[in-house]
């Protein structure tokens, strides 16, 4: 099994890096989003970076806009899909205080608005709806070297920011009044940290779709959170997580002829369920 992925290396290491890197990038943020109690956001979040991508996609195929070739490029499509990704974490950061619907209501709406729109927009293109059905059902197959890069760098200033201002950052997350007691200004916080989700999942969604996105999101964050204590300690191991289930979840794809991205997320939802009970069963020696 492990000689026949590793014979697989020299055609798919784009994307078995690209799928740890971004599993690794995703659980640090989930860390945040767990926190906070967010997973509901980020799956609008996710849902409205596909819309962006439709949108992208279909701006293309308009007359006279079709002659642009910029508009074809997958610059254009990812530009498009960070960039509602990012609207829709801050737009939904921004209703958390004043508006009687609540948040979760907005967030709700945010979310079928663009499952259904998404669809509508290329429902009379063969081309579009297969780009839609491929995002929804993940596909790592055809990652880059440049998505490796990209999400390596996006790793790398998230771990050395976790590093930075970790006293900072677990003290707004679980207990923002006396953060804002004692003089850390929530708001630019606020703001910056809800672009970085818009960013991440926004870019990870293009490369990646949205089952893995979400996955790797929200998943390693639970297992951290049924092993650990501390949140502080949750940073580390969420990622670790994440990069075993998917190194795992890679070479049994590899092996069976199974999608990487199902069957990491698979191997995170049993890691969950297994967890959980020796969890449960070690309470009750």
């Amino acid at each position: 099994m492990i000689q026949s992925f590793l014979d697989s290396w020299a055609l798919f290491h784009n994307t078995y890096l690209a799928g740890w890197l971004s599993g690794i990038l995703l659980a640090m943020v989930g860390v945040l989003v767990l926190a906070r109690e967010q997973i509901f956001l980020s799956a609008a979040v996710a849902q409205a970076s596909s819309l962006g991508i439709a949108l992208g996609m279909w701006a293309g195929g308009q007359e006279p806009l079709a002659r642009l070739d910029w508009l074809h490029s997958d610059a254009f499509l990812s530009a498009m899909a960070v960039g509602l990704a990012v609207a829709t974490a801050l737009t939904a950061r921004s209703t958390n205080g004043g508006n009687r619907l609540g948040a979760e209501a907005i967030t709700g709406w945010i979310f079928l608005a663009a499952a259904s729109s998404s669809t509508l927009l290329l429902a009379h293109s063969p081309h579009g709806t297969e780009e839609i059905n491929r995002l929804l059902s993940s596909s790592l197959i055809g990652a880059s070297a440049a998505d490796v890069w990209l999400f390596g760098g996006l790793a790398g200033a998230t771990a050395l920011t976790l590093i930075r201002y970790h006293r900072a950052i677990l003290l707004m997350a679980m207990d923002p009044p006396m953060a804002a007691a004692i003089g850390l200004r929530l708001r630019p916080w606020s703001i910056l940290t809800a672009a970085w989700l818009g960013l991440v999942i926004g870019l990870a969604m293009r490369s990646t779709g949205m089952l893995f996105t979400f996955g790797c999101l929200v998943l390693p964050a639970l297992v951290a959170g049924l092993v650990c204590r501390e949140l502080r300690a949750m940073f580390v191991i969420a990622p670790l997580a994440a990069c075993l289930a998917a190194g795992l979840g890679f070479v049994i794809a590899n092996e069976y002829d199974y999608p990487p991205a199902q069957m990491t997320v698979a191997l995170l939802c049993a890691g969950v369920i297994v967890i959980g009970l020796m969890r449960r069963l070690l309470e009750r020696i």
